[in-house]
Formats: C-alpha cells, structure tokens, sequence
C-alpha cells in the first residue's frame, strides 16, 4: 500500500482531465466561424456542439467497463490519442468530417474521464485520496474555463483553428506528464484480482449508494447547464454587453466552480459527510436559482449570485466523484463507477435544456426555468438527505 502521495503524478492525470475538456469548450466558441466557413445549418451545428455529451450518455457505463478490463493506463493513452486524432483531423479534412472528429474527441474525452481517476488513485496515498478526486472533479470547469478566457487572445490571431492547436498541444503535454509519471501508476494490489472483470463491475453496481451519487450529479449538472445556457443570452440580449465582456462575465462563472471542487475535496478529507455537503450545496443552489430567474434584483446582485451558484454547486461533483475510491471494493471497480457518474450526469445537460427551452419559448420569460432547476435542486436536497446514511461506511 502507497504511503506517500506522489503530487506530481495526481497532477498530470488531472491535467489529462483538463486537456481533453478543452475540446468540450472550444466548439461552442468557434460555432458561429465554424457556422460561416462551412455553411452548417443549425441542426448539424447543434450535433456537432452536442455529440460529447450524446456520446456520454449513451456510452459512459461502457468505457468505465472497459477501463476496468483493458486497465486505466492503456485506455488513458488511448482517450488522448483518439482526442488528438479527432483534432487533427479537424484540422486537416474540416467540413464534412467535422463530425466525426467531434465523435472522436468524444470517445477520447469519456475514456480519460473514467481511466483517470484510477490513476490518480492509485498514485496517491489512502489519507490523501479524498482531496486528490476532489482536484480531479475540476477538470471540466478548468477546461472549459481556460480555453473560454483563451479564445479572445487565440482567436484573432489564427481564427478558429488557434483553438484547435492550443487544444492539440495541451493533450500532448499532458500525455508527455503521464508518461514519465508511469511508475507511480501501478495497480494497486487487488485481493480478487483472479474474479471475472463483469462480476466486479455488478457488485460495484449493486450498492445502493453509487446510484443515488450518480442522480445528485445529474441534479447539479442540469441546473449548471441552465445557468450557462441562460447568462450569455441574458448579457448580450437584454443587456447589450460587447462580445469580449459577454465572454469574460459567462467565463468568470464557469471557473468558479473550480475553487469550489478543491473545497469539496478539503471538506471531504477532513471528514465532512457527502450526504450533507450534496443536500447543501443542491439548498443553496436551488435559492441562487430563485433570485437569479426572478428579475427581482439588480443586475449586479444576480450575477453575484450566478458566481456564488456555481462555486458552491462545485461541492457536488467532489463529493460524486471522489466517491469511487471509497466505494470500490476494488481497483477494478473506479472506471466502472466513473462511468455510471458520467452516463447519468450527462443526462442533466441533454435532458435539461430542451424543457427549459420549451417552457421559456411558451412563456416568453426565463423565470419559468425556475420549474426546471427548482425540481433538480429539490431533487439534490433529497438525494443528499439519503445519502447520508452512507457517510459514515
């Protein structure tokens, strides 16, 4: 058993996590060049911008399995080529096969997110695991975050492809940082090592408490994909914000979940329930919600209350996603986990937006959404109450 924590080797998984959630962001910024160069109606446009999260749904469980078979590190190494290959070819051959890239940064995005987290595991010690997964909760808002605070400088410079490139060199830095890591990503020694890999992954899936994890993570993604959704709308059509400040203001919040991630793991290491900080967190964001959508505060207090909801919300997918190591009754069992934690996440995201479009597009207000993120975040509260109980196993 590991007695120290080698931070360099958390570090570069982390960082795996944050190259490959460059490729989540930069679509989205890139849509309306992309939209112009190549003529794409809004429909392809909207499959191109949606396919990562379409693709987790319906294959996150799957790569968790198969992480569990094949091992972390090789489907690691494979999630960063296949993202690096579904960029370059972004690159070279854009157009018509723009969509298959995408499904390729997809692919390579979801075996990181579920192989990942094995690693980092395995290279830190068993005192410091919780705050290590709650590092790793924050790849996706750093990722994101980064390459949207990049794109006003990146941009100009070489156009939509500035992105692609920084997105490119990121991924092979960071499978550069693995590779001299190696050593320190052993496997951990497995007592059922010998058992056949699928009833492993059913007695992980059996447990009562991953599942109920796995729904509060779909509860705070689907109120954070709302407030995403809602605030660049909010800024540039009802406020007339520049571009660049649109970007910058939508961008602050996006990273303010990262410092709450790091503050649900330090709260986690320091023996804080999950139960309590997920019902929590999900009671806060819920009230950020009601004030946010309301138009019954100013304009500088709502979006302060846009920051304080997505920081505090980053309390939940640090307490869902370090669980794994804890949970696991082996090494085995992190990927099949990390897997079910992104399928049903996803779901938020795929699920959300459209119900609050098409209340919005009924009502014409935006306080309506409250409908849809009140439901999430009751449900969060719920969750969290029940998870409780396992809190203290």
């Amino acid at each position: 058993m590991r007695t120290s924590t080698d931070w360099r080797a958390v570090l570069a998984a982390a960082a795996c996590g944050v190259a490959v959630a460059l490729n989540v962001g930069k679509v989205p910024i890139a849509m309306v060049e992309l939209r112009s160069e190549f003529g794409l109606s809004l429909v392809a446009a909207g499959w191109i911008s949606s396919m990562i999260n379409t693709l987790a749904v319906g294959t996150g469980l799957f790569f968790g399995l198969l992480g569990d078979r094949v091992g972390a590190l090789r489907i690691c190494y494979g999630g960063l080529a296949a993202s690096m290959l579904g960029g370059a070819l972004g690159l070279a051959a854009p157009g018509a096969l723009l969509l298959l890239s995408r499904f390729l940064e997809g692919a390579g995005l979801i075996a990181v997110a579920v192989s990942a987290p094995a690693l980092l595991t395995s290279a830190a010690a068993p005192a410091d695991r919780r705050f290590a997964l709650g590092i790793w909760s924050s790849y996706l808002p750093a990722g994101v975050g980064l390459i949207m605070l990049a794109a006003p400088l990146a941009v100009p410079l070489g156009g939509w492809r500035a992105l692609w490139w920084l997105a490119l060199a990121a991924l092979a830095m960071s499978a550069l940082a693995i590779r001299r890591s190696e050593p320190s990503y052993e496997v951990l020694h497995d007592p059922d090592g010998a058992e056949s890999p699928w009833h492993t992954a059913r007695q992980a899936l059996a447990q009562p408490a991953p599942w109920l994890l796995a729904f509060a993570m779909m509860s705070w993604t689907l109120q954070h994909y709302a407030l995403i959704i809602w605030l660049p709308t909010f800024l540039k059509e009802q406020r007339g914000l520049a571009t660049l400040a649109t970007a910058l203001l939508s961008c602050a919040v996006v990273l303010a979940n990262v410092p709450g991630n790091l503050l649900g793991g330090s709260l986690l290491q320091r023996g804080l329930g999950r139960g309590k900080l997920i019902a929590g967190a999900s009671l806060v964001s819920g009230l950020c919600a009601t004030g946010i959508f309301l138009d019954l505060l100013p304009d500088l207090a709502r979006y302060a209350l846009c920051v304080l909801q997505s920081f505090i919300g980053g309390l939940i997918p640090a307490s869902v996603l370090s669980s794994s190591a804890h949970l696991a009754r082996t090494p085995k069992q992190i990927g099949t986990l990390q897997g079910l934690y992104m399928q049903v996440g996803n779901f938020g995201p795929f699920i959300g937006p459209p119900l609050i479009a098409a209340l919005v597009a009924a009502s014409g207000l935006w306080r309506d959404a409250l409908w849809v993120t009140g439901a999430a975040a009751a449900c969060g509260v719920v969750l969290g109450l029940a998870l409780r109980k396992f809190d203290a196993h």
